[in-house]
């Protein structure tokens, strides 16, 4: 059962006592989280002239999140987050360096898309720390639901002010800019983070045994809330493509990072609002109905007609957005193991991200072979066909954890 959160219970999370400096710190490394993969799409498109190239080593990218992602989430579990991030912070700046050179280069699409894995793959975890965090800093209770939410609000602003930047700087007189850009905010916000003495001085309790290979995945509540996260990545990722192109066609290419822009207005209102008031209440069923209603809503972007109406139909589909991703972060404490948070977190930002590289692929596949229409409503397709699948699954989250037999401490 979930508590719902008021507004003093966010000014008391956000003020608590060793939170304000990993808070600050984790708002720049967090800023680009959805910028450098899609300012990569970007520049690769503007060096090739191929969206669908382009779509493969985004679609890389996010892989290597997906799969970065987990590894850097257990490892935390273990070792603190510091010394992971320090040394993920360090790979990062070498293989974007290596990815812009082989773009400037005119390299061969397979050895762009490896790099995109290996800039992917080594992304600070930052969002997952940051998370985590606030199982040591307060009690539970509304004001850990409203730091929750808070988590939850803040990346889902990055995950669409991130690429309205990012076609904005497309613009620019270079169109790598906003991949150097958002490496940067990410570099110096990860390292600030993994240096304030909150983050630093943590030592994980030794755990006894080795646990799943999957870790929390292995809890079938944990599994079905990654389906959802999974069907929330595909859903965005078709329109991440299709916007961009639907502005390009109309003769302004820059407009597709604005468009995708106008996504935060609603989703960060109504997100604040939601979290005050979230319905369905039961959190197994909040999580089916909230993908339903949102692929529903982007059938909406299908009409052809205009910028203008696009603009109005992404305003009013984003009033969807943070809410899913505050409810996929509220279903961790029921589903995931003890233990595990950061890595829980870590496998609901795979789910998403494998989600992103696969509807982003297919949607430039449509863009290019049959129309920025048939992706919305492929987009909507899928986030109902994957809302089903949740609800069919919903009793694994009101169930949680699975109850095992431990040995007796001595």
């Amino acid at each position: 059962m979930s508590h719902s959160a008021g507004l003093a219970d966010y000014r008391a999370a956000l003020t608590t006592p060793g939170a304000r400096g990993p808070v600050l710190a984790s708002l720049v490394g967090r800023l680009p989280i959805a910028m450098v993969g899609l300012s990569l799409l970007l520049y690769v498109q503007d060096s090739t002239g191929s969206f669908a190239t382009a779509g493969m080593v985004s679609a890389g990218t996010l892989v290597g999140v997906a799969i970065g992602s987990v590894a850097q989430g257990r490892l935390m579990d273990r070792v603190g987050p510091s010394r992971p991030l320090l040394g993920t912070v360090g790979l990062f700046a070498l293989f974007v360096t290596l990815g812009i050179t082989a773009v400037e280069q005119a390299a061969a699409t397979w050895l762009l898309v490896v790099l995109g894995f290996a800039i992917g793959s080594t992304e600070p975890m930052i969002g997952s720390a940051s998370r985590a965090m606030w199982t040591r800093l307060v009690p539970p209770g509304p004001v850990r639901t409203a730091a929750y939410s808070y988590e939850a609000i803040s990346m889902e602003v990055f995950f669409i002010v991130g690429p309205a930047l990012s076609g904005v700087l497309v613009a620019a007189p270079w169109a790598g800019t906003g991949v150097v850009l958002g490496a940067a905010f990410m570099i110096l916000g990860g390292v600030a983070f993994a240096l304030m003495p909150t983050i630093r001085s943590y030592r994980p309790p030794v755990r006894a045994g080795g646990g799943s290979l999957l870790g929390p995945l292995a809890s079938p509540g944990m599994k079905t809330v990654a389906l959802a996260a999974a069907g929330f990545g595909v859903t965005i990722g078709f329109v991440e493509v299709a916007v961009p192109a639907a502005a390009t066609q109309a003769g302004s290419p820059p407009m597709g990072g604005v468009l995708l822009g106008v996504w935060s207005v609603s989703s960060v209102l109504f997100g604040v609002y939601y979290g005050t008031r979230p319905w369905p209440r039961p959190l197994h069923l909040r999580i089916p109905v909230l993908l339903a209603g949102f692929a529903l809503l982007l059938t909406l972007l299908a009409i052809p007609t205009s910028l203008v109406w696009l603009a109005i139909a992404l305003l009013v589909a984003g009033t969807l957005v943070t809410p899913q991703a505050t409810a996929h972060s509220a279903a961790l404490e029921q589903v995931a193991p003890p233990g595990t948070i950061t890595e829980a977190f870590g496998w609901v930002i795979t789910a998403v991200t494998l989600g992103l590289a696969l509807g982003q692929s297919v949607s430039g596949q449509l863009v290019e072979h049959v129309g920025v229409w048939s992706a919305y409503l492929a987009a909507a397709g899928a986030g109902l066909l994957i809302a089903f699948a949740v609800y069919l699954r919903r009793h694994t989250v009101l169930a949680g954890v699975p109850t095992q037999p431990v040995p007796a401490l001595v």
